[in-house]
């Protein structure tokens, strides 16, 4: 056994190698990640490390290498249920049996048929991922292959296998043992090319795990093995499987002397090689029969020395794929079935794929087997239990737009696929996310399509694994320690993931310098994908990737000022700039690297302006966001003069508030912010960089205050000043910073007296002899009176209870009271703020304020004052709002209510009342304020309702509105009618008696009957009598007797002989009518309304004619619609003698009325018999001529094909335009034999054809039975063309009759004849010809015997005549 190469330590050059050196580099690094490849430490773990050469990737060494309890921290959660698909066998018998061998699909489709179902392909993920593989050609080996090819006849490559050797198997049986040193050296060339004539091609080789022994399958299916290390054959095994099907895979497993070999008969067999007294042997056991499903793939799991002691590896597991489904069996301790996966639907002729790998999942290491079919990847996970059994639990698929040939795992995160048009997919299998495509076309990809159809022994495989083996490549692809090896018809490529310093130059080099650092940053934050070369701590990876970053913003600030337009408009070099420069501010903000963007960046990039302007633009959104803090002095004073320049003001102020400015110039600061009228700005500058609280307000006062103290509107400026400065006091008070942050907790208490003791001023630093008392405080107040109180009354809430504290709110008070009372140029609401706040102060429970209770009277006399008019709801507003912030306790409450009531302030008189729980009186407050009278309603309802009020409450109440019934009627009859039915039901005739306006009571009766009127009241809980209804029907029939019928249709509870007595009194004979019907009085309702109807023709008479046409005509009509639905409403409840016309019952039409009922009734009987005789005959001629017309165009089968004259084959006449006739006994004549036969009859001036044969021999039958169904045609067989069979002669007149005329041909007069004869007794077709003939203006009888004669003489009129009225008979073919 040869050992593995040892590392040689190259120095890295990304920028120019050669592929032999990048080789090199991958073999060295080969190495060391084969011996955990199959736990992927750089993918399981969080840490996502490989195991690499540190000096080659110039990354720190690593102190501490990653423990087996380290890769089990990462869990991979993804585990769910196992749900079997269901299985669908494949039918070979719809396969088509074409196919064919190809190399390469960069030359052939190779039976791809699933080009036309592509789907939506996914995003390009190179500007995600950069480039992940890194392919090269290994051009030693490749130069060898085709030189031994040339010299020593190898033939083409056919397989490969790799291990610390790399194997390649030809076409003439030759295996070529290359090293994997940077030489490539071809070591061994095992077999002969005789050998190779009489096994054929190499078809599988297979490489054990100390890389010591090799296993050869030939194309003729025979199995040899050799030693590696001396070139020596060792075994020729000829009799391991079936003879004549050629080895598909061959597979070592991790024991030495135990092998797996797969042939294309789809059988599966265990090859067991021993060694007795120094001969070598080999068993064989069929493990599968191909006869139960032919297999085509297998796969045994391999476990590293690493995994050695895991307790998987005990069973010897093997994969196998049949072409249904997927099978799991142990090999040891005994021969075991452990998983059965059936695919479902899929292509049959896509390629079956295995691969194992361990993966940890839920802390533990486990072989994951991934199969496909198709483009769906099913991922199985395989465990152990405690008891010894395996189980399997299938993982989240993977669904692809793209078939696949190969499926190989180059570590347990990552995957690379193969589809059908030669693709190699890299895909991250937790995230199902595609790193990175490449087309491999130009590998010349060696496929096994050959060897699957087994033509090296003649073909002998099922269509089905023909078909399956166009897209084979299985021998074509090997994976070893992270590299995966693709061999072509002349060349061996090798492909493994690049390192990420390697992924970043790659990008440099295509200069995309963006995707290189969002690519660098994503290894920075750990969140990139099929990461190679990186240590798995977390702070030093930080630091590699970080100082590889910084390289390349460097180079990026370079290449920015290079590529920069030297001519052209400054837009186009605004935009270069704005494309370029945000990217290394952010990203030198995410390293937190400001030493280096504010020192060297910031230098690099002023050396141009505009580069400059598009670097300071950036910085605004990190310091208003406060991510950026502790710019340097120079950066923030160019940053506040660009803006400046720009006239950006207003970025000025909010930069300004964000930046510790104590660095700048703080007078040249605050003048360019009072000048650009920055007020924020300039408070921040004041607050933060001197500690001065007060000099903002000075100067904010000053330019509010001579407007207010002069009585003139504020302009938007003015009033935008003055709300910033109450804000600003409130902060203050509040101990917080304008206009964010907080005050430095120090300073709090030294700000608060400080504000209070320039509020309270007696007067201003710089004031005019005229200036009032206490200007700042005064100034506030006609500002914003109520906004100045709350931001006293929130400080207030602040305040301790210490000495200081109760002195300054006595004293604001004091001030407050003297400004606002002793000043009569304060609106009533503002004052009325004032004490309202004072209210609320004095009504606290540790209230230390103290009020002259003087000051509240004056107050209640100044807004109750009867002579003052304007303002009333204000003050009234204002009252109210200080009663209820407690003010109430300062007033003598009987005096309040007096005041109230003479000022009319209603809602001060209820909130009075309802303390003292009067609440009949504040009915009287609704009813005499006009904005709230509608309320009333709502408030008596609640009163009632709501419990919580005792009963003489409520008693009280209910009279009071007993008192005022009819002034709620008259405001809203709706509501008090739903008022009086929910609480007053039974004191309804009260409320009537009360309602002494007949106007009133109508609309309270009908809001309260009426439905209509929208109210909700069960009227069944009313108990009204009879009385109650009638009296309101009498009102309606004053007061709107138009809907007098509609009202009483919704009416219930109404006595009719009362109700109709009302209606005869006020003359409404519709409504009598009405009535009257509905009483059952049908009689009485007719007559009323024909007297109406005669009055109304009665007024016509005495009307001109234009009134007449206007008026009298309409209520005729109407009048006359109404009686005549009266009629037909009740006309089928009376009996005859009852519907007789009260004016014709006695007349003429009452003698004659039977008569003609009964000649409608005969009528009627009448009609019905014809239509169902007539479609009955319909249905019959129907019939008859659908059976006329099969037997007519039935064809006639010739007995012959030759004429029965001339006895020669009827197309002997090519180029004559001869006629064929054949007859319908089967006979066929030329047409010119037979005329030279003279067999022809002319019959009513027509001439017929009749048949040689059958004439001659029976010359004496009738005309009607010799003659025959003739049907001409062409000599051409292929044409045949139907025509009549009577010629008439040239000089025939008959050819000139009218189209009109029916005329039948010898063949239909025998079809007709014999459908006659199915009849017994008359014939139903002549009873049905004669009926048509009788419609038709002239007779014809187009047949004879004994239905011929003329056409009057009708058997209908035969004395026997019956008409049979039965379905007729079925005609059998």
């Amino acid at each position: 056994m040869e050992n593995e190469p040892d590392h040689e330590n190259v120095e890295q050059s990304l920028c120019a190698k050669t592929t032999e050196e990048e080789l090199n580099k991958s073999f060295n690094l080969e190495a060391s990640l084969s011996k955990f490849s199959y736990i992927d430490l750089d993918k399981e773990l969080e840490f996502k490390n490989d195991l690499i050469d540190d000096k080659e990737f110039d990354i720190p060494q690593v102190d501490t290498p990653p423990t087996l309890e380290s890769i089990l921290n990462e869990t991979d959660d993804e585990e769910e249920s196992f749900v079997l698909e269901d299985p669908t066998l494949l039918n070979i018998d719809t396969i088509d049996s074409h196919s064919y061998d190809t190399s390469s699909v960069a030359s052939s489709d190779s039976g791809d048929r699933t080009n036309l179902k592509r789907k939506k392909k996914l995003p390009d993920s190179f500007s995600l991922h950069g480039s992940v593989m890194r392919h090269s050609l290994l051009k030693g080996i490749s130069a060898q292959i085709v030189s031994a090819a040339d010299k020593v006849d190898a033939g083409l490559p056919t397989a490969i296998a790799v291990s610390s050797l790399i194997a390649v198997g030809t076409s003439h049986g030759l295996a070529l043992i290359f090293g994997k040193d940077q030489n490539q050296a071809l070591r061994l060339c095992l077999g002969s090319t005789s050998v190779g004539g009489q096994y054929g091609a190499i078809s599988a080789l297979s490489i054990n795990n100390d890389c010591s022994r090799l296993l050869c399958g030939f194309a003729k299916g025979q199995i040899t093995m050799w030693d590696l290390a001396s070139g020596k054959l060792l075994r020729s095994i000829t009799d391991a499987h079936p003879p004549g099907t050629a080895i598909l895979h061959i597979k070592f497993t991790d024991d030495p002397t135990l092998a797996i070999c797969n042939d294309s008969g789809g059988s599966v067999f265990e090859l067991t090689f021993k060694r007795v007294m120094g001969v070598r042997t080999c068993e064989s056991r069929c493990l599968f029969s191909g006869s139960k499903g032919e297999v085509c793939c297998i796969e045994p799991l391999h476990s590293k020395p690493e995994l050695k002691d895991h307790p998987i590896t005990q069973f010897s597991l093997l994969a196998m794929a049949s072409l249904t489904k997927i099978l799991v069996i142990g090999l040891k301790p005994s021969l075991k079935v452990w998983m059965t996966f059936p695919y479902g639907r899929m292509d049959p002729s896509s390629v079956p794929l295995l691969a194992w790998h361990f993966v940890a999942v839920h802390n533990y290491v486990n072989p994951m087997l991934a199969f496909c079919r198709g483009d769906v990847v099913h991922f199985l996970l395989v465990k152990r239990d405690e008891s010894g059994a395996i189980h399997v639990t299938k993982q989240k698929h993977l669904h692809l737009y793209y078939d696949l040939i190969n499926f190989t795992w180059i570590n347990s995160r990552t995957v690379v696929l193969l589809d059908s048009v030669e693709k190699l997919h890299v895909i991250d299998r937790q995230t199902q996310e595609e790193l990175e495509t490449v087309e491999i076309s130009e590998v010349q990809l060696v496929y096994n399509s050959s060897h699957f159809k087994s033509l090296a022994t003649g073909g002998n495989v099922s269509q089905a694994l023909a078909l399956v083996g166009e897209k084979a490549c299985y021998q074509s692809i090997s994976s070893y320690g992270g590299q995966i090896f693709y061999l072509g018809t002349k060349s061996v490529y090798v492909m493994m993931l690049r390192s990420w310093r390697e992924r970043v130059d790659h990008l440099l080099k295509q200069d995309c310098l963006t995707e290189a650092l969002a690519l660098a940053w994503s290894f920075h934050e750990g969140k990139a994908k099929a990461v190679v070369g990186l240590s798995g701590d977390v702070s030093k990876r930080k630091a590699v990737v970080a100082d590889r970053m910084v390289e390349i913003l460097f180079h990026y600030a370079d290449r920015a000022l290079k590529k920069c337009p030297d001519q052209g408009k400054i837009q186009v070099m605004e935009q270069h700039f704005q494309d370029m420069v945000p990217v290394i501010v952010d990203y030198c903000l995410l390293l937190e690297r400001k030493d280096l963007l504010f020192s060297q960046m910031y230098d690099k990039l002023s050396e141009n302006s505009v580069a400059k302007g598009v670097f300071l633009e950036c910085l605004e959104p990190y310091i208003l966001s406060d991510k950026l803090v502790g710019m340097t002095p120079q950066v923030m004073k160019d940053l506040i003069v660009h803006f400046q320049d720009k006239k950006l003001m207003e970025n000025v102020e909010a930069l300004i508030v964000h930046m510790d400015i104590t660095s700048l110039d703080i007078q040249q600061v605050v003048l360019m912010c009072w000048e650009n009228r920055l007020y924020d700005a300039m408070i921040y500058v004041y607050n933060r960089g001197m500690n001065e609280f007060i000099s903002p307000m000075e100067k904010l006062f000053r330019v509010i205050a001579p407007p207010l103290n002069a009585g003139r509107t504020l302009t938007d400026e003015q009033v935008v000043m003055g709300n910033k400065l109450l804000v600003y006091i409130s902060c203050c008070l509040a101990g917080r910073a304008y206009p964010l942050g907080d005050i430095p907790e120090d300073l709090v208490p030294l700000v608060k007296n400080q504000v209070f003791e320039f509020l309270i001023r007696l007067h201003s630093a710089e004031a005019s002899p005229e200036e009032e008392i206490y200007p700042y405080v005064r100034t506030l107040l006609h500002f914003d009176t109520r906004e100045f109180l709350n931001v006293l009354a929130l400080t207030f809430e602040d305040f301790k209870n210490d000495k200081q504290a109760v002195e300054y709110q006595q004293r604001i008070v004091d001030i407050l009271l003297k400004v606002m009372v002793e000043n009569s140029d304060f609106t009533p609401s503002q004052v009325g703020c004032l004490f309202t706040f004072l209210a609320r102060q004095l009504a606290k429970p540790d209230n230390t304020l103290f009020v002259n209770r003087t000051l509240f009277d004056q107050v209640l006399e100044f807004l109750c004052s009867p002579d003052d008019d304007s303002r009333h709801s204000e003050r009234q507003q204002v009252l109210l709002e200080l009663l209820q912030a407690g003010g109430i306790v300062q007033f003598e409450e009987s005096r309040l209510i007096r005041m109230a009531e003479k000022a009319e302030f209603y809602q001060i008189c209820e909130f009075m009342y309802e303390r003292e729980h009067q609440y009949d009186k504040i009915i009287d407050c609704y009813l005499r304020d006009p904005l709230r009278e509608e309320e009333v309603f709502n408030y008596i309802h609640n009163i009632l309702s709501i419990p919580g009020h005792s009963a003489e409450e409520k008693q009280s109440v209910w009279q009071k509105a007993m008192d005022h019934i009819e002034e709620l009627v008259s405001l809203r009859p709706c509501k008090a009618a739903e008022l009086v039915a929910t609480h007053f039901s039974e004191q309804i005739e009260t409320v009537i008696k009360k309602l002494q306006n007949q106007v009133l009571l109508f609309k309270f009766l009908r809001s309260l009957l009426d439905p209509r009127e929208g109210i909700h009241v069960n009227q069944e809980l009313l108990q009204m009598s009879p009385c109650v209804t009638e009296q309101f029907i009498e009102l309606l029939c004053q007061f709107s007797p138009s809907q007098v019928i509609e009202t009483l249709q919704v009416l219930e509870c109404y006595r009719l002989e009362e109700t109709i007595q009302i209606t005869q009194k006020y003359q409404l004979h519709e409504v009598t009518a009405y009535l009257l019907e509905k009483k059952g009085d049908i009689h009485g309702a007719f007559l009323i309304m024909l007297k109406r109807l005669q009055s109304k023709l009665q007024e016509i008479t005495h009307q001109d004619e234009k009134t007449k046409e206007e008026f009298s005509l309409k209520d005729v009509e109407d009048t006359m619609v109404e009686t005549i639905a009266l009629c037909q409403r009740n006309s089928h409840n009376l009996n005859q003698q009852q519907r007789e016309d009260p004016v014709y019952g006695k007349g003429k039409l009452g003698e004659i009325q039977g008569l003609i009922l009964g000649m409608l009734d005969t009528f009627n009987y009448e009609q019905t018999l014809l239509e169902t005789t007539t479609s009955l005959l319909n249905q019959d001629l129907h019939w008859s001529l659908c059976n006329l017309r099969a037997s007519v165009t039935r064809g006639l089968n010739p007995k012959q094909d030759y004429c029965s004259i001339c006895l020669q084959q009827y197309k002997r006449r090519q180029e004559m335009a001869d006629e064929i006739i054949v007859f319908s006994c089967g006979h066929l004549y030329h047409s010119f034999c037979l005329q030279n036969k003279e067999c022809t009859i002319e019959t009513e001036g027509q001439t017929r054809w009749t048949c040689y044969k059958c004439s001659s021999s029976n010359k004496a039958g009738k005309l009607s039975e010799n003659s025959s169904e003739v049907k001409k045609g062409k000599t051409a067989p292929s044409q045949v063309k139907m025509s009549p069979s009577c010629h008439p002669s040239k000089g025939d007149s008959a050819v000139k009759k009218a189209a009109s005329e029916p005329v039948l041909d010898p063949q239909q007069i025998q079809a007709f004849d014999q459908l006659c004869h199915l009849y017994r007794g008359s014939s139903r077709l002549a009873l049905l010809t004669e009926l048509s003939q009788n419609r038709s203006s002239e007779s014809y009888r187009p047949f004879s015997g004994s239905q011929s004669g003329p056409a009057f003489n009708s058997i209908f009129q035969n004395e026997n005549f019956q008409l049979q009225l039965i379905p007729p008979p079925v005609t059998e073919d």
